[in-house]
């Protein structure tokens, strides 16, 4: 589902929405609707569509990135539990499995490897190693909500490449790492939020920065 059929769908749905809940998702698609204006600049696009993800899952007792593991897992579970289609899964395993497959087994997407550079030590390999294994595990096990978390940590790394000046911006050197993921996420958002959308009754927490009225 595109992004102006989900707002069409948040406008009509609305006026029985709690309005906080509301806010979130107009937020998350107004977001993914910049990412289209910019679908030719895939810097841009990944950087909005991750301010859409963003917005999805951050509430008012998380800092809104990924800090928190256990409050991050258990949205991703939520999110899955509620794919009755099994979208993601087809997404993750049929559309971009050799991309996933990729993603897993690159260092430079494993934040220890970068903790460890800076330090001058190596012990991030056994690590990697680890995470590999647990990741090509999901993969084979068809454990939806753990490949989905794994992928997203390292798309955080890429992500904070970019925000914090740690790339170039249209750089050779990542360039397919950009796109792939671009296009991941333009596709996994959408479903995302259509799962928020239509499961609008369950509790995904009080968003961290409300509409807050100020009077004259």
């Amino acid at each position: 589902m595109t992004p102006p059929a989900l707002k069409q769908q948040l406008y009509d749905k609305r006026g029985g929405m709690e309005q906080n809940h509301a806010t979130r998702l107009h937020r998350a698609l107004s977001w993914m609707l910049c990412a289209d204006d910019y679908s030719s600049d895939d810097d841009v696009a990944f950087i909005t569509l991750w301010i859409s993800f963003n917005a999805c899952y951050s509430a008012e007792d998380q800092i809104g990135s990924l800090s928190d593991r256990r409050s991050f897992r258990q949205f991703v579970e939520r999110i899955c539990v509620q794919d009755k289609d099994k979208r993601i899964y087809h997404l993750l395993w049929m559309n971009y499995s050799n991309f996933v497959r990729s993603v897993i087994n690159n260092q430079f997407l494993f934040a220890p490897f970068w903790e460890c550079h800076r330090l001058g030590e190596n012990h991030w390999q056994q690590t990697f190693e680890q995470n590999k294994r647990a990741a090509m595990q999901a993969l084979a096990n068809e454990r939806v909500s753990e490949l989905l978390s794994i992928v997203l940590d390292r798309l955080y790394v890429l992500r904070n490449q970019m925000i914090h000046g740690g790339a170039t911006y249209n750089s050779r050197v990542n360039r397919e790492q950009v796109k792939s993921s671009r296009r991941l996420l333009a596709e996994l958002l959408p479903v995302i939020v259509r799962i928020m959308l239509h499961n609008h009754a369950i509790d995904w927490g009080e968003i961290r920065f409300p509409v807050v009225n100020v009077a004259n």
